[in-house]
């Protein structure tokens, strides 16, 4: 068997969400929405395209705005989107710094959270 690639990452939002994950994902960083299945539409689902191949879904589900696991985004102009995140009222803040891996990260308004980054080169790897 072999793995072909990531098809898409499924996160949580609550009850009543949907307007505000359009907005960030859609409006502030200008993700197209994709349809969803007719067979699912009763999920209330919502979802995006987020480059070759890859969707994000977002379904009705229990959040969890501490948890540290996240799903990161390689963007063209990190500068931009920080801006655009926090102009919209997020809050972007930084971690440690990987070399070749500028990055920053913010919580969407479910607490998902979610790592910007652009990929300028390989990681510099300790060996196995």
């Amino acid at each position: 068997m072999k793995v072909r690639g990531l098809q898409h990452v499924s996160s949580p939002f609550p009850i009543g969400g949907q307007a505000a994950l359009r907005a960030f994902y859609g409006e502030s960083l200008g993700l197209r929405e994709l349809s969803t299945p007719s067979a699912l539409s009763h999920l209330e689902l919502v979802w995006f395209a987020a480059g070759d191949g890859l969707e994000l879904h977002f379904f009705r589900g229990e959040t969890d705005p501490a948890a540290a696991r996240h799903f990161c985004l390689d963007v063209e102009d990190l500068h931009e989107i920080r801006q655009r995140l926090h102009d919209a009222g997020h809050k972007p803040y930084d971690d440690t710094p990987i070399p070749n891996r500028p990055r920053f990260f913010c919580r969407d308004p479910a607490g998902n959270l979610v790592e910007f980054t652009r990929i300028e080169g390989p990681y510099p790897a300790q060996p196995l």
